[in-house]
């Protein structure tokens, strides 16, 4: 693959963790503008050279980094604008709720939790006294940009309770352009291993990639809060498809219109071998109605066609594995399939990745990857070594002795068959001196022709205002 170099333009400095980078046109406007969504709960937008606020939401944003000093995977994770924003002002929200703080699913294990493949014990943990014993609540909400320029939330869509801090997915709602739908990517809960199965089990909200009919109205304005679909009111039942399950954690969902169709674009974040980006263009949804009949009546429900990333069992094109020290040489590891039975189950069903890249790579040209943090196309023409080709970040390059840290810009091909691929790095003529630049997040515009990049001076939310976005250009 050839080498691409480009530079980063800044855009806007001294904000706070940016989600979000997307851009869509103001009713009664005439220009796309850029908006950027932090994890704290502010909505900006970039107005004749200016930084313009569109909406603050930070005293609905549960209080970030006091449980896991100063790092934390809640907030505001999602906006997607309405394909009609323009004309109807629509536009969704995903976000965790101020004032929903519990003590965890297993409290103390976040960080902590390693499956035994010796103790059966550890491998089919169940997540009980589910009303008491979780960390936070999600909510994905609709809101409207009123006549007189204030946005105001209508309706709540869901409301959904999470086990732990981490892996609640970001940049999490996106709309898709073949079926019009609202999509919602939500990671396994967190901690790590996915110790309560959730991905796999398919009553369960986590772990999937789900389409949300929002033309649909359900008269149910505030949902109760849930964990698994068949304790949704049957009206929401109804508006909703399953696209995927096996998922661990995903930077969102991105479409590549190919021809006459599109072809999806889903990151997974890894556990402790590799990261992984996985495409595909036909695929069987699956109404939760019909999950749910099957699941009543302990019938085996038709998947062929249903898209499995194959998280727990597999991660990227590695079965699950749990890495230990070798106490004879430590520069070695010893890895030990942790969940043997599941890998043989997914196996045949799940979708083989488009490219999976190492946490540890030895080779002169690649880069020791730490986690998955943005999937985008490129179909500009500006910086001719990239289009038509998928651009991706990762938070920083891991097992590296320089400081500050850096993260990384890369692409690969795209490729309808199947076969794994190989990536570059892309390299950047800025210089951010003495601060560190974690690759946080990266957002397209609407016809993917420019690609913007938000980077952060620190791994904690609640050290602020050490966020800068960047274009990304020639």
């Amino acid at each position: 693959m050839i080498k691409v170099n480009v530079g980063l333009r800044p855009i806007v400095s001294k904000i706070n963790l940016p989600t979000v980078l997307k851009t869509t046109i103001l009713p009664g406007d005439s220009i796309e503008r850029l908006f950027i969504a932090t994890q704290t709960g502010e909505i900006f937008y970039i107005g004749n050279g200016d930084i313009r606020t569109f909406l603050d939401i930070r005293p609905r944003i549960i209080k970030l980094g006091v449980s896991s000093g100063g790092y934390d995977e809640r907030g505001l994770l999602g906006l997607a604008f309405h394909p009609q924003f323009y004309y109807n002002g629509l536009f969704y929200l995903h976000y965790s709720v101020a004032g929903t703080q519990g003590p965890g699913a297993l409290p103390g294990a976040f960080e902590s939790f390693k499956p035994n493949p010796c103790d059966p014990r550890t491998l089919n943990l169940k997540w009980i006294n589910r009303d008491i014993q979780y960390d936070h609540i999600d909510t994905v909400e609709e809101w409207i940009l009123q006549s007189n320029g204030q946005p105001q939330k209508k309706r709540t869509l869901l409301n959904l309770r999470r086990p732990f801090l981490n892996h609640n997915g970001v940049n999490s709602l996106n709309f898709s352009p073949e079926t019009g739908k609202l999509v919602l990517t939500t990671g396994d809960g967190g901690s790590g291993y996915d110790p309560f199965h959730l991905s796999q089990d398919d009553m369960e909200i986590a772990g999937k990639i789900i389409e949300i009919d929002i033309v649909t109205n359900t008269f149910i304005d505030d949902p109760p809060v849930v964990t698994r679909f068949y304790e949704l009111p049957v009206p929401i039942q109804e508006t909703l498809t399953v696209i995927a399950k096996g998922v661990r954690n995903i930077p969102g969902i991105s479409f590549q219109r190919f021809y006459n169709q599109y072809i999806k674009y889903v990151g997974n974040v890894g556990q402790d071998l590799v990261e992984s980006i996985f495409s595909f263009i036909p695929y069987k949804p699956i109404p939760v109605t019909q999950l749910i009949q099957a699941y009543l009546m302990k019938s085996e429900l038709d998947q062929e066609g249903f898209i499995n990333f194959g998280w727990r069992g597999w991660e990227g094109v590695f079965p699950t594995s749990i890495l230990t020290a070798c106490s004879a040489n430590p520069g070695l590891d010893e890895k030990t399939i942790a969940y043997y039975d599941d890998a043989v189950k997914t196996s045949v069903r799940r979708l083989q990745p488009l490219i999976s890249y190492f946490h540890k790579d030895p080779r002169a040209d690649k880069f020791g990857a730490t986690a998955l943090t943005g999937v985008q196309p490129y179909m500009g023409n500006e910086i001719p070594g990239l289009t038509g080709n998928v651009v991706f970040t990762d938070l920083v390059r891991a097992n590296e002795s320089q400081l500050p840290v850096r993260g990384v810009l890369a692409y690969t091909r795209a490729r309808t068959d199947c076969k794994l691929n190989d990536f570059s790095v892309i390299e950047t003529d800025y210089h951010f001196g003495s601060q560190s630049a974690y690759y946080v997040s990266l957002g397209t515009n609407l016809n993917q022709s420019k690609l913007y990049l938000g980077v952060y001076g620190s791994m904690k939310v609640a050290d602020f205002n050490q966020g800068t976005v960047f274009e990304i250009v020639p």
